[in-house]
């Protein structure tokens, strides 16, 4: 245990800390992740994209999938950036896998196909700030470097007694400094496993498992009683809703129109089905848009998908287009798409629970 009393917003003097953490973390750490064997900079690149705002219980099946069809940054860069998003589909913020693919181009064009081992190369990659250029070239290089993800603001929000938002450029240089004086000379790789670890099995939102924290003595949080209160949460604001209804389409052959998004905004770069807007009748908006009669056959119920800014209600509406093929394959960022059969494509989560709820549907008629 820490012999240290922390006062708020400055490390102990004997950073007896980073100790108890290491210690605590040979006993307890996690070693068996997927991107801890075989250790790269390029596998652990790709897990500290995909932990970005994402549990690590949530990563690991898409992780092997990801690695077993991309294992070197070559064959990212080269894959079409649709099979990369069809890998990324349900896991969300998909500007991830977009500035993950754009990152492996530049790797390959401008570090002659090897991940940089320069902390200003690897921070200027698409998708890598400070924090993740250090867990990367840490974990990866053997390298010191400070971080502060989610989990270790938590910590030191906690560990320090530091009030404010962390979001907040003041209370964020104040952890930033603490998790300098805090990271060790010798063992930085394992400290840093050790920090993100203990805050997200430990030291978690919510009920903290304090009796079971290596540093719960000296936590200024725990002393005070403020464990639930620290970090202090974002100031909260009322998200607006916006509504759309996206059309399943089916043709003849009974494939779903789908239509390209923009490669930049809400889902970016991936397939969606075609949204109406909610107060127009699809079926006149099929014959504006598409010059095809489109028959109205169900209105399902609707569903909420939040974003970081907003609510969005979908409602789901099922149609049957007539001799329709022709008219809505102009431009190529339109497909008649049937799972069976067609080649992969990135799908939003709520896009693709919509569709297999409608293969489930017609297998049904």
């Amino acid at each position: 245990m820490p012999r240290t009393s922390a006062k708020p917003g400055r490390a102990p003097a004997t950073d007896d800390f980073a100790g108890a953490l290491l210690g605590w973390y040979d006993r307890h750490g996690r070693k068996d992740l997927p991107w801890q064997h075989d250790r790269s900079p390029y596998r652990v690149w790709v897990s500290e994209i995909m932990l970005q705002q994402t549990r690590v219980g949530s990563v690991i099946e898409y992780y092997r999938r990801f690695m077993e069809r991309f294992p070197d940054v070559g064959a990212l860069a080269e894959a079409p950036l649709d099979e990369v998003l069809h890998l990324w589909s349900g896991l969300g913020y998909y500007a991830r896998a977009r500035n993950l693919h754009r990152a492996a181009a530049i790797i390959r064009d401008d570090h002659q196909g090897r991940f940089p081992e320069s902390f200003d190369d690897v921070a200027a990659l698409p998708g890598i700030g400070r924090s993740t250029a250090g867990a990367i070239l840490t974990l990866a290089c053997g390298q010191r470097h400070a971080i502060l993800d989610g989990n270790v603001k938590r910590v030191l929000a906690r560990f320090h007694g530091i009030d404010g938002w962390p979001g907040r450029g003041s209370v964020a240089r104040r952890l930033w400094s603490l998790a300098e004086a805090h990271t060790p000379r010798r063992r930085a790789d394992d400290y840093t496993q050790a920090i993100m670890d203990l805050g997200a099995t430990v030291c978690v939102r919510g009920r903290a498992l304090c009796q079971a924290c290596p540093v719960a003595d000296a936590c200024a949080a725990r002393r005070q009683g403020r464990v639930g209160q620290l970090p202090t949460p974002k100031p909260r604001k009322q998200l607006p809703v916006r509504a759309t209804c996206m059309l399943i389409i089916r043709n003849d052959d009974g494939a779903v129109l789908l239509e390209q998004r923009p490669p930049t905004g809400i889902w970016g770069g991936l397939w969606s089905l075609p949204e109406c807007p909610p107060d127009r009748d699809p079926r006149q908006w099929c014959r504006e848009r598409y010059g095809c009669e489109a028959e109205l056959l169900a209105r399902g119920a609707s569903m909420r998908h939040t974003f970081s800014h907003f609510h969005l209600d979908i409602s789901p509406v099922s149609m049957r287009a007539r001799r329709a093929a022709a008219a809505v394959m102009d431009d190529g960022r339109q497909v008649w798409y049937n799972s069976a059969e067609s080649e992969r494509r990135g799908l939003a989560a709520p896009v693709l629970r919509l569709l297999q709820a409608a293969e489930t549907e017609s297998r049904e008629e």
